[in-house]
């Protein structure tokens, strides 16, 4: 029979070992755990939602980027508006910022790398859009400089943050950030908290 454990989000990878739990034992009780740390989210998601909900609605669109594992988020996250998530309905304008290898590469080699997704905002960014940017760590400086570039140009945005944020904390009109220590229940929890996030949205977009 499985054995249910309760664990903190913070406790450490070799405490959780102490205990005896088998490796698909420690990654569903840690899931669980940052996951119920989410509740803490409620006010912030909610906020998050009507700035998309506002944005869409009047006709705006979402730039959406994440750094290393992050960017197949980015990418999944803009396929879940432009496409659909639930509801069969008109698409919504969300553009991936971490698709174009071209693009980027050529960044990487003539200017620096940190500057990938904050040159796309400089370039494809306009009042009334919003920015969604994802990191794990907090610590993703293309991320950073993507957050500072939409705050020079008074675009709102959100950070799915993890960890203690990082210097990335506190620059995005909207944090949300997912404690904890490990890479992968954060990014577990992410997901859950952007699905949670296209639900809120999509009950209330324009079917057509």
């Amino acid at each position: 029979m499985f054995k249910r454990y309760f664990i903190s989000p913070f406790l450490s990878t070799a405490s959780i070992y102490a205990v005896g739990m088998s490796h698909l034992q420690r990654a569903i009780e840690e899931s669980i755990a940052t996951l119920r740390s989410l509740s803490a989210l409620e006010e912030p998601l909610n906020r998050a939602a009507q700035l998309v909900l506002r944005s869409l609605t009047s006709g705006h669109k979402l730039l959406i980027c994440g750094n290393g594992g992050s960017a197949s988020d980015a990418t999944h996250l803009a396929t879940e508006f432009l496409c659909r998530f639930r509801e069969d309905r008109r698409p919504y304008p969300a553009i991936s910022l971490t698709t174009n290898g071209e693009f980027m590469t050529a960044v990487c080699n003539d200017y620096h790398a940190d500057e990938i997704f904050a040159r796309q905002v400089w370039g494809l960014a306009e009042k009334g859009d919003v920015l969604i940017a994802i990191t794990t760590s907090g610590k993703s400086k293309n991320i950073l400089r993507a957050l500072e570039e939409a705050r020079r140009k008074g675009v709102e945005s959100i950070a799915l943050l993890g960890r203690d944020g990082g210097f990335t904390q506190g620059v995005a009109t909207i944090d949300l950030l997912v404690p904890g220590t490990v890479t992968a229940r954060i990014q577990e929890a992410q997901k859950v908290l952007f699905h949670a996030l296209c639900e809120m949205i999509e009950e209330k977009l324009p079917k057509a």
